[in-house]
């Protein structure tokens, strides 16, 4: 199982959703973004629909793209912040 496939188990939908989100945020179309990361449209399409998750190197784009972090991408913000908030205690 790749890298994003672990992060992405059970959450890929949550994903797909966080990424349309930002990509809307933006003003971009899915044509855009699918250009810009150099992959089809179809393909990009698959990832905001949860039927595929993105390789790292297109997730590490997609953040750079949209200038959030890979933690907010993978909807794992929440966590990171529960936890900053433990550790100031």
């Amino acid at each position: 199982m790749g890298v994003v496939k672990y992060y992405l188990c059970g959450g890929i939908h949550m994903f797909g959703k966080r990424l349309r989100q930002i990509r809307m945020k933006n003003g971009f179309t899915q044509q855009r973004t699918a250009d810009l990361l150099g992959i089809t449209l179809r393909s990009y399409q698959k990832y905001e629909q949860g039927e595929r998750s993105p390789s790292l190197d297109c997730l590490v784009k997609i953040a750079d793209i949209f200038n959030v972090s890979l933690d907010y991408l993978l909807c794992r913000d929440a966590f990171i912040q529960s936890h900053a908030k433990s550790s100031d205690e």
